[in-house]
């Protein structure tokens, strides 16, 4: 069964300020990832993301609902 955290949208690009790669998630615009690669950009978001979701949920937090309309909106 995928997490939560799988069903999420996410995207890599060059940060031109960082010289790195950014990894980014729609439904969570004020998290970032930077790293070497895209591979590693990708994993390093989707890990946090995780880790902020797995938070969210102890603390009985509302987590955002999966919105792939919000990732074409921010494009």
């Amino acid at each position: 069964m995928a997490q939560k955290s799988d069903k999420y949208t996410y995207r890599v690009a060059w940060s031109e300020e960082g010289g790195e790669y950014v990894g980014l998630c729609a439904e969570f615009p004020s998290l970032s990832w930077l790293a070497h690669s895209p591979d590693a950009a990708l994993k390093g978001i989707r890990k946090l993301v995780k880790n902020v979701v797995a938070d969210m949920i102890h603390n009985e937090e509302s987590v955002p609902a999966y919105n792939y309309y919000r990732f074409l909106l921010n494009r």
